[in-house]
C-alpha cells in the first residue's frame, strides 16, 4: 500500500465516521469545504459570483453542492460535474419510537432503502441524525449522535431458530425489528425515557423537543483489513466512499479553467424524488444561478459542453458466488474504477461517454473495468439516468467495487479509492 493511498484511506474511514447520517455527510462536507476557503450561500439570498470563486450551497441539510467558478467561458468550456448520494440504506426512527413491553423499552423502525437486514442483528447499534427543538425564533435543528451503542437487535437463539443457517436469517419488519433500547423505568412512560436520553444529550428540556429524524447506525470503527492491508471494512462505503472521492477531488482543484461541480444528494436509495433528491430541482437551480449572466442560447451552449459523472460503488465479484455474475464481466477489489453500463438505461452511460472516462483514466495512469449485470437479475439504478434526464448532459456512471453492498459492514479497496480519487482530480483540473 503507498503512502498516499494509506494517507487517502485513513481520511476516508474518519470521514465516513464522522457523518453518520445525511445530515452529518453535509456538516462534514461543508466544514472541509470552509476550511479550504470555500464560501457558504444561502438559496434565499442573492449571490455575486466570481472568476475563480469557490462556494457551496445545502438543501435540507442533507444534501450539498459546492462549485468553483472556471476561467474559461461557459459557452465553450460546459461545467464538469460530478453526482454522489449522501444517504445510506438502514434503519430510521418512528416519530413516536419508544414504547414499553415485558419490562423493556424497544425502539420502532421504518426499513429505509434495501438493506440486508440480517446484518444488523447482534451489532453494538446507536442513534444520530437531527433534532428539532423550539427557541425563540420558532425552532432551530440540532445534529445529535449517540457516541456508545444505545440499542441492539438480538438474535433468537438457534434452539428456537432450527432452519436458521438452512434457510435465513429473515427479521418481519413490524414485529421483529424493534431495537431494544433499555429496561422500562416503573410510572415513566417509554417514550419520556427515550426523549429524556436526547435532551440530555442537547442539553434542553423534554418539552422544546419538537421531532426528530434519526436513523440507526453501528458504532464500530472503520478498518483496513487483510493479509498486507489491501482492504477496508465500514458502513456506508455505498455511498459516502463516491462522496469523500468527488469532496476530494474538488478541493484539489486549486486554479479551475473549466467551472466544476460537485453533487451529493440525498434520497438516492429510495428513489431521489424530493426537493434533496437528484429527481428534485437543486442542480438545475445551481446552474441556472451560476449561467444568469448567460442568455438562453449561451446556457444551452454550456450544457451541450457539459459531462456529468454519476459516481455510485459496483459490485465486485464474489469468489463464493460466482453464479450470480455475468461472466464476461467480472470486476476485482483493487483493479481499479468500474464502468456501469446497461441496455434498459438503469445506468446513464452509453459508449461516448465511457469512451471519455476510459481516455480521463488512461491519461491519470489509472486502470479501469467495465460491468454488465446478469441478464436474468434485477439491475440496480443511480442518480446518473436522472440527473442526464433533467439536464440534459451526457453522463457516465462509474464506481469502486466492493463486496457486501448494503450491508451495515461493507467492504472495498485500499488502491480502488486512491484510484478514483485521482481520475476524479484529473477530470477536474
Amino acid at each position: 500500500m503507498t503512502t498516499i493511498a494509506n494517507t487517502t484511506i485513513h481520511d476516508l474511514l474518519d470521514f465516513i465516521d464522522a457523518s453518520p447520517s445525511p445530515w452529518h455527510v453535509v456538516e462534514t462536507s461543508a466544514e472541509r469545504l470552509s476550511n479550504l476557503g470555500f464560501k457558504v450561500l444561502y438559496e434565499s439570498e442573492a449571490w455575486q459570483l466570481e472568476n475563480g470563486g469557490r462556494y457551496f450551497v445545502t438543501r435540507g441539510g442533507s444534501s450539498i453542492i459546492a462549485f468553483t467558478i472556471g476561467h474559461n467561458p461557459l459557452p465553450t468550456s460546459g461545467f464538469n460535474m460530478i453526482g454522489a448520494h449522501t444517504d445510506s440504506p438502514g434503519l430510521r426512527l418512528k416519530p413516536h419510537a419508544a414504547f414499553s413491553s415485558d419490562g423493556l423499552i424497544r425502539i420502532g423502525v421504518e426499513v429505509y432503502g434495501g438493506p440486508i437486514l440480517a446484518t444488523f442483528a447482534d451489532r453494538d447499534l446507536s442513534i444520530a441524525g437531527r433534532v428539532n427543538v423550539r427557541s425563540a425564533q420558532g425552532f432551530e435543528t440540532r445534529l445529535i449522535k449517540f457516541e456508545k451503542p444505545v440499542l441492539r437487535l438480538p438474535n433468537l437463539a438457534i434452539h428456537m431458530n432450527r432452519e436458521v443457517n438452512d434457510k435465513g436469517l429473515k427479521f418481519n419488519k413490524q414485529t421483529e425489528l424493534p431495537l431494544l433500547f433499555g429496561e422500562s423505568a416503573d410510572g415513566v412512560e417509554a417514550d419520556t425515557q427515550f426523549l429524556e436520553k436526547i435532551a440530555n444529550l442537547l442539553k434542553v428540556n423534554v418539552k422544546d423537543i419538537i421531532n426528530f429524524d434519526l436513523n440507526v447506525f453501528d458504532t464500530q470503527k472503520g478498518v483496513i483489513w487483510g493479509a498486507n492491508q489491501e482492504f477496508i471494512a465500514n458502513s456506508q462505503l455505498d455511498n459516502l466512499a463516491s462522496c469523500h472521492a468527488a469532496l476530494s477531488a474538488l478541493l484539489a482543484n486549486k486554479k479551475p479553467k473549466n467551472t466544476a461541480i460537485c453533487a451529493l444528494f440525498d434520497h438516492e436509495e429510495v428513489g431521489s424524488e424530493s426537493a434533496t433528491g437528484a429527481s428534485g430541482s437543486f442542480l438545475a437551480d445551481i446552474v441556472d444561478r451560476i449561467t444568469l449572466h448567460l442568455n438562453k442560447e449561451e446556457k444551452l451552449r454550456a450544457l451541450a459542453h457539459s459531462f456529468f459523472i454519476s459516481a455510485d460503488m459496483a459490485h465486485a465479484f464474489h469468489p463464493n458466488h460466482a453464479s450470480s455474475y455475468e461472466p464476461c464481466h467480472h470486476v476485482h477489489i483493487n483493479k481499479g474504477p468500474v464502468i456501469k453500463m446497461n441496455a434498459n438505461q438503469r445506468y446513464a452511460t452509453d459508449s461516448e461517454s465511457a469512451a471519455r472516462f476510459i481516455r480521463l483514466c488512461e491519461q491519470a495512469g489509472v486502470p479501469y473495468q467495465q460491468y454488465a449485470h446478469r441478464s436474468d437479475l434485477g439491475c440496480g439504478s443511480t442518480i446518473g439516468p436522472i440527473v442526464a434526464s433533467r439536464l440534459g448532459v451526457s453522463s457516465v456512471d462509474v464506481g469502486s467495487p466492493m463486496w457486501a453492498m448494503h450491508s451495515i459492514r461493507e467492504s472495498a479497496g485500499v488502491l480502488d479509492h486512491a484510484y478514483m480519487i485521482k481520475v476524479l482530480t484529473s477530470y477536474y483540473s
